[in-house]
């Protein structure tokens, strides 16, 4: 259907594939329209397909799946990547972010999470494994990482931004600060703005080489 959020999965384990091919198509609102065993493959047909989201592992024979992010980003940047992978190390976090992708899940991410990771991303959100969301805050919570003075953010702003980082979805920002999502897009408008960044994505790697 028109209003079903196309999906294209990339992913060598047949068995986690076709799990993930029967979870996407068997919820509403969602189609997986290809499952790839690897990256040759999915940009070999992402073209004909243009799917919204990718669900893209890194261990992937061949090219791997960051590599594959940058060659996919190039082509087409409209499309959302999302990591869907067992690392959880900074480094591949890190390489995953630069490379493109706008989310990053481990696999054992549950399956009704999974679906609101999708819904998230291409709303505009970026969202991370709590896993994930803790080592960016390590790095987030170094020595003057979250003050940017030069942006002269406002006490509400450098909050939202916490939340942000932790990798929190805007409807649980505005639950946790007792305020509507339209506040909170407008606030994280202006910090985007303050920080000249477009993207969360943007925002975190500003924070995370702002720590290096």
């Amino acid at each position: 259907m028109q209003n079903e959020i196309r999906v294209m999965i990339v992913e060598d384990d047949s068995a986690v594939r076709e799990g993930l091919r029967a979870l996407i198509d068997g919820s509403e609102g969602f189609s997986c329209n290809c499952a790839c065993s690897s990256a040759e493959e999915a940009l070999e047909k992402i073209q004909s397909l243009m799917p919204q989201v990718v669900l893209m592992d890194i261990n992937l024979p061949g090219m791997n799946g960051i590599e594959c992010v940058v060659f996919l980003k190039a082509a087409y940047p409209g499309i959302q990547v999302m990591m869907l992978t067992v690392f959880d190390n900074t480094d591949e976090i890190f390489k995953s972010l630069e490379a493109g992708a706008t989310g990053y899940l481990l696999k054992k991410t549950p399956p009704a999470r999974l679906l609101e990771a999708i819904t998230d991303l291409v709303n505009g959100g970026s969202p991370m494994s709590s896993e994930i969301a803790r080592k960016v805050v390590q790095v987030f919570h170094k020595p003057s990482i979250h003050k940017f003075p030069e942006a002269n953010l406002t006490a509400r702003e450098e909050e939202i931004l916490e939340y942000l980082a932790k990798g929190y979805l805007y409807k649980e920002i505005a639950n946790s600060l007792f305020i509507s999502i339209e506040t909170v897009r407008t606030h994280i408008h202006k910090i985007y703005q303050k920080l000249q960044v477009r993207t969360r994505t943007e925002m975190l790697l500003k924070c995370m080489k702002s720590g290096n």
